[in-house]
């Protein structure tokens, strides 16, 4: 510091007090300390959209088969003859989250090499309401993963109209096993 600057700087300071009782001095924490965000490299991926959605009217039951599944298979779904090896519940979730979580369940169900799972989104009394906007989004959502073979309404005692059965496609190592079981008996 210079002599021009120190002298300023004392013609500024000249009528401060100094503090008497450094005892009452409290630091106050800082108020905008933002945590630092994990980013979350599974939502990074998710690609189920969530622009415009076609509202699925209430009196029309869930239904989608991939082209070239045989009807028989959508057949069983319907009528709840494969056993649900996962399920996963959607209620009282915003949009968001019911898009975290479902494609988060999907991926893991996929990992884990599940074959049939059930997802509850909820009944709604009208059409505007939240859970058949979550029913809607759902329908879309599930034919967006390759994965997904086909999907259904529940029967009642797993939900009804307020859920919905999937049926995820067989993993290589399945189809694998599924091959080799079948090919010693043909021999």
């Amino acid at each position: 510091m210079n002599l021009d600057d120190k002298s300023l700087f004392l013609d500024a300071m000249e009528d401060v007090q100094p503090l008497k009782r450094h005892s009452d001095i409290h630091w106050q924490p800082v108020r905008n300390a933002r945590t630092r965000q994990q980013v979350d490299t599974l939502q990074l991926d998710n690609f189920l959209t969530t622009g415009f959605l076609d509202i699925v009217p209430l009196a029309t039951p869930l239904e989608f088969k991939r082209e070239g599944l045989q009807t028989g298979v959508l057949d069983k779904l319907r009528q709840g003859k494969y056993s649900q090896q996962a399920s996963l519940d959607l209620r009282k979730q915003t949009v968001e989250q019911c898009r975290q979580s479902l494609f988060a369940f999907l991926l893991q169900a996929e990992q884990d090499n599940l074959r049939n799972i059930l997802i509850i989104h909820g009944k709604g009394k009208e059409e505007g309401s939240h859970a058949n906007i979550i029913r809607s989004y759902l329908a879309r959502w599930l034919t967006e993963f390759d994965d997904v073979q086909a999907f259904c309404s529940a029967l009642p005692h797993h939900g009804g109209s307020g859920a919905c059965y999937v049926a995820l496609r067989k993993s290589a190592a399945a189809k694998q096993e599924n091959w080799e079981r079948h090919a010693k008996r043909s021999r």
